[in-house]
């Protein structure tokens, strides 16, 4: 009889822990939803103001993929050149090049993923509409001046493929305007003549330059940089780029990531709800608002411009519109 009245008391605990977990789980979701679509429809009013920048960013990351397929039919294989790294890091081999990849595809997914985490995490610093804006404006930047680099000279490939020998070391002609205009994306990894500076470079340093910016893990921002040296040690060792790709990379990013990053406005804090636009403003505009800016602190008011020129008296240290009415009241105080 004892055994029962605890069989049954152990049940009706369980029971209610069970309960309770469901109840405590239907709460988190319901409020996982709420925030997602909460977010959703944030980031879709970015999306309505931003979408040209987002765009035109895409756009030209297919034009960089045009420019390093074309070089590719000017690329003529030859003796590699002497190179400091090639002599300082042991060869991997053609075999174990997918460890550099590998790694760069860890960064890229892990990055991406961090500029979606507002509509799951609660600590949200970023708008993941603005971040992308900003991202590909420096993308651009760096992949346009990649682009005038490697047309400039083209060097014979380090990367096997793209030695002596290899079938793909040199295009065939192409037979068709359409069979340029696509993209093998193929070429991502069996590129050749697109070396100074290295475009899995800019890719790495630009996301761990937003990260040290906007994000808020301190171990992840080292661990970033600490990719960042790895991937480069591993591009040289991998024989897919001379030494002087990354390390031409390495200033010109940071360079880029500088100037840009002070010509954009600043992201919006995202405890005020307040959105901006990513292009800065000119300096027409910007003289315009600052001279507002200065009238309203002189005046101690947020008049309209337009009334910049109306008349203005001040009387027993306040501002009035009307010089009649400060007359009349003048009059008035000396019994007139």
């Amino acid at each position: 009889m004892g055994f029962e009245l605890l069989w049954k008391w152990w049940l009706s605990e369980n029971n209610y822990e069970e309960n309770k977990m469901t109840l405590y789980i239907g709460r988190e979701a319901s409020k996982l939803w709420k925030r997602i679509c909460s977010e959703t429809t944030t980031e879709l009013t970015l999306l309505f103001e931003n979408w040209k920048y987002l765009l035109a960013g895409l756009i030209c990351q297919y034009i960089h993929g045009l420019a390093a397929r074309g070089v590719h039919y000017l690329h003529r294989p030859g003796p590699t050149l002497q190179d400091a790294g090639f002599f300082l890091l042991p060869e991997l081999g053609q075999d174990k090049g997918y460890i550099s990849e590998t790694l760069f595809s860890t960064l890229f997914l892990c990055f991406v993923l961090w500029t979606f985490h507002p509509f799951i995490c609660k600590s949200k610093k970023i708008y993941t509409v603005l971040i992308w804006c900003r991202v590909l404006a420096f993308l651009v930047a760096s992949q346009f001046l990649r682009i005038i680099t490697f047309y400039s000279t083209q060097l014979p490939g380090p990367n096997y493929h793209c030695r002596e020998g290899s079938k793909r070391a040199r295009l065939p002609r192409p037979e068709s305007v359409l069979e340029v205009l696509v993209i093998d994306f193929r070429g991502i990894v069996y590129g050749c003549g697109d070396l100074i500076f290295s475009s899995h470079m800019i890719f790495t340093l630009v996301f761990v330059l937003t990260y040290q910016k906007y994000g808020s893990q301190r171990f992840i921002k080292q661990l970033g940089w600490l990719v960042a040296v790895v991937q480069s040690l591993l591009i040289v060792a991998s024989r897919k780029h001379y030494t002087v790709d990354v390390v031409v990379a390495w200033y010109t990013v940071n360079l880029v990531v500088f100037f840009i990053d002070k010509k954009l406005p600043e992201l919006p804090d995202r405890s005020t709800g307040a959105t901006s636009l990513m292009l800065p403003l000119s300096n027409k505009d910007r003289d315009s608002k600052n001279k507002e800016e200065n009238h309203k602190l002189i005046n101690g008011n947020a008049g309209d411009p337009a009334d910049w020129g109306r008349p203005r008296s001040q009387v027993n240290g306040k501002i009035v519109e009307d010089p009649k009415t400060v007359n009349g009241d003048s009059d008035a105080m000396n019994g007139v």
